[in-house]
C-alpha cells in the first residue's frame, strides 16, 4: 500500500492516477475541503486529515509499505514539520521505502528561499533516518505553464521576468509521477538523490517561441528586469515582512538557472527506462494540439 500526500495537487493527483492504472493499492491523504472525487472514483482509499496534526499522520500511516511525499505549502508547517512527522511515523510503522519530492537546487544554500531551506533540512533528516529512500529534485513543472499557454492563446503575449537566456529543464509531472512510483522497486534509485527534468535544456526565452509554434502566431514577450520584481517585493515588505519573506522562493526561481546536464538526463532515462518528455510535447498533449 502506498501513502501519497498532496494527493489532490498537480503531482499527487498524477501519482494516484498512475498507481491505479497499474492496479497498485494507494491511500490518498487529502483535506476535507479539497476535491478528491476523482481519486475515490479511480479506486484510491481516501484518508481525510490534516498534515499539521501528528495524530492524523500516524493514523494514515497504518499498514503502509511505501510513502510518496508530494505535498507543499507553508514552508515551516508543511514543507518542513509535516515531512519530519511523516518520516518519524514511517520509521515507527516499518515502511519499506520513502520517496520525497524535493526541488532542484535545494543544495545551493538559498538562504532567502524558505521552501528550499525547508526541503533541504527534510532531505538531511530523511538521509539520517535509516529508512530506504529516494529523493527526487525536480525542476519547474510543465503544468505550471498551462495557464500562461491559455493566456498566450488568447493574446499572443508572454510575461517573462528576469534574464530570458537563463537555462531550464522543465519536467513533465506525468514523467515525475511515473518516476516516483517506480523508485520504490529500483535498486539504482535506492538511497539516491536524483535531479529530474525534461529531456532538453531550454533558455527561458524559448518558451514563448514554443508557444508561437504551437499556436502559429508571433509571440510578444514582455520582459521586466529582476530589479522590478525586487522593487515590488520591497514595497510589500514595508506592509508585511512575512509577505516579503514568502516571495524569497519565487525570487530564487527567477534569478537562477535550474537545468539538468545531458549526463544527468541520460542517467535518469537509464534508471527508469523511458525517454523524458519535451516541453513542447507536453503542451501539445494537454492543449489538444
Amino acid at each position: 500500500m502506498f501513502l501519497v500526500t498532496g494527493a489532490t495537487g498537480e503531482l499527487g493527483r498524477r501519482i494516484v492516477r498512475e498507481s491505479r492504472l497499474k492496479n497498485l493499492p494507494v491511500r490518498a491523504f487529502v483535506r476535507l475541503i479539497s476535491d478528491y472525487a476523482e481519486l475515490s472514483h479511480r479506486g484510491a482509499e481516501v484518508f481525510i486529515g490534516d498534515l499539521k496534526r501528528e495524530r492524523d499522520i500516524e493514523k494514515a500511516m497504518k499498514g503502509i509499505q511505501f510513502v510518496i511525499s508530494a505535498h507543499g505549502g507553508d514552508s515551516e508547517a508543511l514543507d518542513y514539520r509535516a515531512n519530519i512527522d511523516l518520516i518519524d511515523a514511517a520509521q515507527s510503522e516499518g515502511v519499506q521505502h520513502f520517496v520525497f519530492i524535493s526541488v532542484l537546487g535545494v543544495d545551493r544554500g538559498y538562504e532567502d528561499a524558505p521552501t528550499f531551506k525547508a526541503k533541504r533540512e527534510v532531505e538531511k533528516y530523511l538521509q539520517a533516518s535509516g529508512l530506504n529512500y529516494t529523493i527526487l529534485r525536480p525542476s519547474g513543472f510543465a503544468s505550471n505553464l498551462l495557464p500562461l499557454a491559455e493566456q498566450f492563446r488568447r493574446t499572443g503575449v508572454y510575461l517573462l521576468v528576469g534574464d530570458p537566456r537563463s537555462r531550464t529543464s522543465i519536467v513533465s509531472p506525468d514523467d515525475l509521477a511515473r518516476i516516483a512510483i517506480a523508485s520504490v522497486d529500483l535498486e539504482a534509485a535506492r538511497n539516491q538523490s536524483l535531479a529530474i527534468g525534461g529531456s532538453e535544456i531550454l533558455e527561458r526565452q524559448d518558451v514563448p517561441k514554443i508557444l508561437g509554434r504551437i499556436f502559429n502566431r508571433e509571440p510578444v514577450m514582455i520582459n521586466p528586469p529582476l530589479f522590478a520584481f525586487d522593487a515590488v517585493r520591497n514595497l510589500i515588505g514595508v506592509v508585511s515582512s512575512d509577505g516579503k519573506e514568502s516571495l524569497g522562493t519565487l525570487r530564487a526561481l527567477l534569478a537562477n538557472e535550474f537545468y539538468l546536464t545531458p549526463a544527468e538526463t541520460a542517467r535518469i532515462e537509464s534508471i527508469y527506462g523511458f525517454k523524458l518528455e519535451t516541453l513542447e510535447a507536453f503542451l501539445r498533449r494537454y492543449l489538444s494540439i
